[in-house]
């Protein structure tokens, strides 16, 4: 695939960078919104579709988008994507009911699986060898900067205008990206012709689907043991199976075995699973822990979130500009390294730890995460020519997101049970039923039932969660650990670049 003259690399990079912005911010401004709107449009039996039809469209549209968008030029696909996902935005603000309200999810999901790959696979395509460390960096950190405006922006909107606004509110921005990229962005329209998959398309929809629903809905809705989880999880593995298989039948299959052939490819995509597990757990507990141990607040868990968020986004920046100077490898064992350390320092805490302690062990968990946000993307699609780095930075964002569904999940269920165990013990021998009557932790621990827990009750409950939560921090040295390992297998490539003359993808083809 090949680029026409006349692009206007401003205007190309504001609508990439704004397009990002707004999918990526999507499901940290929802769930914040997530109360009000039950409350509004009840079914709070139905609220994990809200999030689940969302993931579920977008995690399966990544790598068939990635590929389609190799095979008949990234704009169209852009285009498609951004469309979709105002589509989907325009019609969640007018839903009536909790069922209406996840349909439409699932279509801004869809918007949402084209518009973050393909984005980055545009940088790629447009920004010269030599810009592209400070700009991955750049682009990096608008990724790390929507997990802290989202729930900031989500708070504000539903509290001073209507939670509807929260989607409405995509439109003028998404229209904007949408504009700059229809006019600005030139593209060749000579691309490889390419058979599509419809068997690898067809079963890896369904296994993604059976399994974001099994994991999703099992330990709640239904029992882990449940037929319906069971069948699910089943359905997953066999759909997956037969996507494999069809994979290596396939003329031009959706996920290349030949890319995983490339060692630095590979790594970085096992890589990238391990941190997306590591990263989103501390975002989603780290909030849980202040608001119900020290008594914040959930409206200000965009703030909460601030150290955290800051050091990942100064991180992607130098890591990106590191990636130009060293190996990625090298840069990657740095930030793996740091991010044990902060697993390490967040597994530690309790009752009596400070705010500015947890801020600084904030601070060094981001920094380490922050990292992986820039150079991964940028090692993933090393050495890949252009028709080929959408189905590499889409299969990266695929797997990232994976891990962050299934870390979420396993690190969930172990909170749970261990939160449990240690109210049970707590409460071993008393007549008083709170123990076991809190139901939602979080809810029961705002400040304002905070104040009618008696003291000695309230002191139980926040040994007991605090513990629960730090016991799962440790756990997740697992992720890390296995981070840390996977990185040292990334070789000796770098970002380099070329000599007069000389042709860029060749000179970042690596070693």
């Amino acid at each position: 695939m090949s680029l026409a003259k006349g692009n206007s690399m401003g205007i190309v990079l504001a609508g990439l960078m704004l397009g990002i912005f707004v999918a990526a911010i999507d499901n940290t401004i929802v769930g914040t919104a997530m109360a009000t709107i039950v409350s509004e449009l009840g079914d709070y039996d139905k609220i994990v579709w809200v999030t689940s039809a969302y993931l579920v469209t977008e995690m399966a549209g990544m790598p068939i988008f990635g590929k389609l968008s190799d095979m008949y030029g990234r704009k169209r696909f852009f285009i498609f994507g951004m469309i979709m996902f105002l589509l989907g935005s325009v019609l969640c603000g007018t839903a009536t009911s909790i069922t209406e309200l996840s349909i439409y999810r699932a279509i801004q999901g869809i918007g949402g699986g084209a518009l973050v790959p393909i984005a980055f696979t545009i940088l790629f395509d447009v920004i010269p060898v030599e810009k592209r460390g400070s700009m991955s960096g750049i682009f990096g950190a608008v990724f790390g900067t929507s997990s802290l405006a989202g729930p900031l922006l989500g708070a504000y909107i539903t509290d001073h205008v209507h939670w509807r606004w929260i989607f409405y509110i995509n439109l003028p921005l998404g229209l904007i990206a949408l504009a700059l990229i229809v006019f600005g962005y030139k593209e060749s329209r000579v691309h490889m012709k390419q058979r599509i998959d419809w068997w690898g398309a067809a079963t890896l929809v369904g296994a993604v689907v059976s399994l974001m629903f099994a994991l999703e809905l099992g330990g709640g809705t239904y029992a882990w043991d449940s037929a319906r989880i069971v069948s699910l999880f089943a359905a997953a593995f066999v759909l997956f199976a037969v996507f494999l298989y069809a994979e290596t039948k396939a003329a031009d299959p959706i996920v290349s075995y030949s890319m995983f052939k490339q060692r630095l490819f590979a790594s970085s995509t096992v890589a990238g699973l391990f941190y997306g597990a590591a990263f989103i757990t501390f975002a989603m507990y780290i909030p849980i822990f202040v608001q119900g141990v020290n008594g914040g607040s959930a409206t200000n868990s965009g703030l909460i979130l601030l150290p955290l968020t800051l050091g990942s986004v100064v991180s992607s920046q130098i890591g990106a500009f590191l990636a130009m100077k060293t190996s990625y490898r090298n840069v990657m064992i740095l930030s793996a390294v740091i991010l044990v350390i902060g697993a390490v320092l967040l597994s530690t805490i309790t009752p009596d730890t400070t705010r500015a302690t947890l801020v600084w062990y904030m601070i060094v968990t981001g920094v380490g995460v922050g990292f992986s946000f820039s150079v991964l993307g940028m090692a993933s699609m090393h050495g890949f020519g252009p028709n080929q780095r959408g189905s590499a930075s889409s299969t990266m964002s695929f797997v990232r997101s994976l891990g962050m569904t299934v870390g979420l999940t396993v690190f969930g269920i172990m909170q749970r049970n261990t939160l449990a165990g240690n109210l049970k013990d707590a409460f071993a021998g008393s007549d008083s039923s709170q123990g076991s009557a809190l139901g939602d932790i979080r809810q029961s621990l705002t400040p304002e039932n905070r104040a009618n827990i008696p003291a000695d009750v309230l002191h139980k409950i926040v040994d007991a969660l605090s513990a629960s939560i730090s016991h799962m921090f440790l756990w997740s040295l697992v992720p890390a650990g296995l981070a840390l390992a996977t990185v040292f297998f990334m070789g000796r490539s770098k970002l380099e670049i070329p000599a007069k003359g000389q042709k860029p993808d060749v000179a970042a083809s690596g070693h």
